[in-house]
């Protein structure tokens, strides 16, 4: 039975004739008044779909004026500039998560205006406390820092979201993990430290940014597209042309249009004259002049001002077996959560806390590789891969494909093994002053897709360093088209592996509006997020080089010889 539930104001308006044939039903007969009944409830039935018609422009008008008001809300709240949409069409699902996305950011990172340099966080007056001291601790305990923050008059602070960065450490073992800081958003922090190896162990807590310098740092994140300068070189024989180019229209002339309308990317280049847009065979970028931080802001990211340590005083802990038994742990596999933190490093080699890994050497490392296809898709800290492995897998060659430069396709070949390692870059944005192909530019949901997979295929992806320059619903939209294209990889073929390896620290001192491990975390913290519950393994490189201790875009080859034995546990 379907019951319908009509609203009383359309019931005023039922037209008079009906209302007679109601009354007239009363008074005959049984069977007549069933027959009559139903036929006035078709034309009940058609009376109100005709008004529903009537009245459809203006319903369809009243819903999409409510989401331009929703959008007009958010635009005024939000802090970043939000893609121009038609009025008439309502914001498909991925816009609206993104939108979801970014609002949570923003009360993530609410404005904290400030008056003064004094006002900020100061690493000298704030204040470390450890909690429970003990003259030697046991392996495996976790050691606990209470931090409270006080401003450079040394009034107490009443908010968080300071950037921290913790980290102990062992030089004389080759040994370092993260710590996991906790915000009350009160001023107060939580510092935790797992002790996993014995030993003098040294604990460092930066303060890298000030809460007041991390809003700074998102408001100016999210207001333009227009760090950078594109250059697309197209060719026409023997004539060549360089326009401009962006990832959003960037000027009143004639336009190149390269659009993906599935996952509703686009990049455009002005159109040069007496040339189709399909000659556009290169680009190279510059960075523009333009700062959206002002002078006061500026002074915050001052070298001085930037990864102050907070537990100078604060000597060294001792650390001992006491004889704890360690838990077993099952297999690396695809699909785990990883932990915070997910490893630690011990005479240099990376020990996961999650799973028990198995440390390849030349021999293991081939035998796991035979009959192997692997897809690397990313930026160069993932092309360090290729360059790392033959150094230890003597049998992969180069195979020259012809292209030029660095940023070209890299393939790596053992015919006789029949193993093949592909490096292939994202597409835009990617950042660089050296001119790079984009003839067979690809998206990498695209290159996803392209994919067959199998029991003997593996994929590592990795995105980030070269969307920090961006508003980050760039950066949003290319995961989630990234997760939508593993989704439909995983649904024709459950056995290929698919690793994640996030993004990694950089140089502390770098251009920190444009390049700085702030909007890094940002997006580490988002990317694990789109990506949790998909059955993918997970390479933690932020994790890993804050062990390290290697503040370098580019780590050195022992952590790029221990997130390739990563991959290697998940894949074999």
């Amino acid at each position: 039975m379907f019951i319908y539930f009509v609203d009383s104001a359309y019931l005023q308006h039922i037209p008079w004739y009906l209302t007679l044939i109601g009354a007239r039903i009363m008074s005959s007969n049984m069977m007549f008044q069933k027959i009559l009944l139903m036929f006035m409830s078709l034309l009940v039935a058609a009376w109100i779909i005709g008004m529903i018609s009537h009245n459809s422009t203006k319903f369809w008008s009243a819903l999409n004026l409510s989401i331009s008001l929703r959008n007009w809300n958010t635009s005024t709240n939000s802090s970043y500039p939000k893609t121009p949409l038609s009025p008439l069409k309502s914001l498909t699902e991925t816009e609206l998560r993104i939108k979801g996305i970014v609002e949570k950011l923003d009360q993530l990172i609410p404005p904290r205006p400030f008056t003064h340099v004094n006002t900020t966080t100061s690493a000298a007056h704030s204040r470390v406390t450890i909690l429970n001291p003990q003259d030697t601790y046991c392996r495996g305990d976790q050691l606990d820092i209470l931090l409270e923050m006080r401003d450079h008059l040394g009034h107490r602070k009443e908010y968080g979201r300071d950037f921290l960065r913790a980290r102990m450490s062992s030089p004389a073992l080759k040994a370092g993990a993260a710590g996991k800081v906790t915000d009350f958003n009160n001023g107060t922090y939580l510092v935790s430290f797992t002790l996993f190896w014995e030993g003098q162990v040294s604990l460092s807590l930066l303060l890298i940014h000030p809460s007041e310098g991390v809003s700074a740092l998102w408001r100016a994140r999210n207001q333009g597209y227009d760090r950078v300068i594109f250059k697309g070189q197209f060719v026409n024989g023997t004539t060549q042309v360089f326009t401009e180019c962006g990832l959003t229209p960037i000027s009143s002339a004639e336009l190149c249009e390269y659009l993906d309308t599935r996952d509703q990317e686009a990049f455009y280049c002005v159109r040069p004259q007496h040339m189709p847009c399909g000659a556009l065979t290169h680009m190279t970028t510059r960075n523009r002049e333009i700062s959206y931080l002002t002078v006061k802001e500026q002074s915050l990211f001052h070298r001085s001002n930037v990864g102050v340590e907070m537990m100078k005083h604060l000597k060294h802990i001792n650390v001992s077996r006491c004889n704890k038994n360690e838990n077993i742990k099952e297999k690396c596999q695809t699909g785990m959560k990883v932990p915070v933190p997910g490893g630690y490093t011990l005479e240099g080699r990376w020990i996961t806390t999650f799973c028990n890994q198995t440390e390849f050497n030349t021999i293991k490392m081939n035998d796991c590789l035979k009959g192997k296809l692997i897809y690397l898709l990313g930026d160069s800290t993932l092309r360090q891969w290729i360059y790392y492995l033959p150094k230890v897998v003597k049998t992969l060659k180069y195979f020259d494909l012809h292209g030029t430069g660095i940023f070209k396709t890299h393939l790596l070949l053992d015919a006789e093994r029949q193993i093949q390692v592909q490096w292939k870059k994202h597409s835009y944005p990617f950042i660089t002053f050296q001119l790079y192909s984009v003839i067979e530019e690809g998206y990498i949901p695209r290159e996803i897709d392209r994919i067959p997979g199998d029991r003997n295929t593996a994929i590592s992806i990795t995105l980030g360093q070269h969307f920090r320059l961006f508003p980050i619903d760039i950066f949003i939209r290319r995961v989630i088209s990234v997760r939508n294209a593993i989704e439909r990889l995983l649904l024709r073929s459950p056995a290929t592996k698919v690793i994640l390896k996030t993004e990694n620290i950089r140089e502390m001192h770098t251009d920190t509006e444009r390049l700085g491990d702030f909007h890094g975390y940002i997006q580490y913290l988002t990317m694990k997020d789109i990506f949790k519950d998909l059955n993918v393994g997970v390479i933690d490189a932020w994790d890993m080089t804050i062990a390290y201790g290697t503040n370098n875009v580019h780590p050195p080859d022992q952590v790029i010889a221990n997130q390739i034995n990563m991959f290697l546990n998940y894949i074999c």
